[in-house]
């Protein structure tokens, strides 16, 4: 798993992909929460907390993490390389895991310079230093969940095509389905909201974002993930059939 972990980062920074994944994140979040003007500009929602960021960054990395994981196998088909790769004295679950903690590191690394805007604005606070850690850390985590769920998604969707397009298009849908979707019909049918609220991603991310850790919003993110990279799994092994 380590030779593909590494194969897979050698590969983002070999090419301007993981440059541009890092600098496209940082910069759309620098421009909406301090320069334009709107609902997530932290300077004019008068509170010091992080709120406005983790409420974008859902939307951002649904488009992100799905231009970073449409390559992961279907280029491998494209090329004709999958063969080969599933012949290596490698697992399939060593492969897949592999791919999908390369995805993963990169966006982390694009989280991790965001850290500076927990010291900006508890610098901006008043008194300064008034802002509330706990909901930070929860969100922080809750967003490194998200991250691993998306990853999963993205991965599983590449194995379906080997039109890197396609693979992001369905990937995004996704996303988009298991953060949004659920939140959507709960609106639709009142009567069973909660349920199908608690089937979707946001619900689960907003309850971390209270600062609180619980073991049910770990363990679905948890569920979601390895469903996801057995999906994969599976189809791969289909191929070396």
């Amino acid at each position: 798993m380590k030779a593909i972990l590494l194969r897979e980062i050698k590969s983002f920074f070999g090419s301007p992909i993981g440059y541009l994944v890092i600098a496209l994140f940082l910069i759309l979040n620098g421009l909406f929460l301090w320069v334009f003007q709107g609902d997530y500009n932290i300077l004019n929602t008068g509170f010091a907390d992080m709120s406005p960021f983790f409420t974008l960054s859902p939307w951002i990395l649904i488009f992100l993490i799905p231009a970073v994981t449409m390559r992961s196998f279907s280029d491998e088909k494209k090329q004709g390389t999958l063969e080969l790769l599933l012949t290596k004295p490698l697992s399939i679950w060593e492969i897949v895991n592999g791919k999908f903690f390369g995805a993963m590191l990169l966006i982390v690394m694009a989280i991790v310079p965001t850290i500076i805007y927990v010291f900006v604005i508890s610098s901006l606070g008043m008194p300064q230093g008034n802002i509330d850690m706990g909901s930070t850390i929860g969100s922080y985590f809750g967003l490194l969940f998200l991250i691993a769920a998306y990853s999963a998604i993205g991965i599983f969707t590449s194995t379906l095509s080997d039109n890197q397009i396609v693979a992001f298009i369905v990937a995004v849908f996704l996303c988009f389905f298991f953060y949004f979707g659920f939140e959507g019909l709960a609106s639709i049918v009142p009567a069973v909201s909660t349920l199908i609220s608690a089937i979707g991603m946001q619900d689960h991310f907003k309850s971390m974002g209270r600062g609180v850790i619980d073991t049910r919003d770990i363990l679905y993110f948890v569920s979601i993930t390895i469903l996801f990279l057995s999906f994969t799994v599976y189809k791969l092994k289909s191929f070396k059939l």
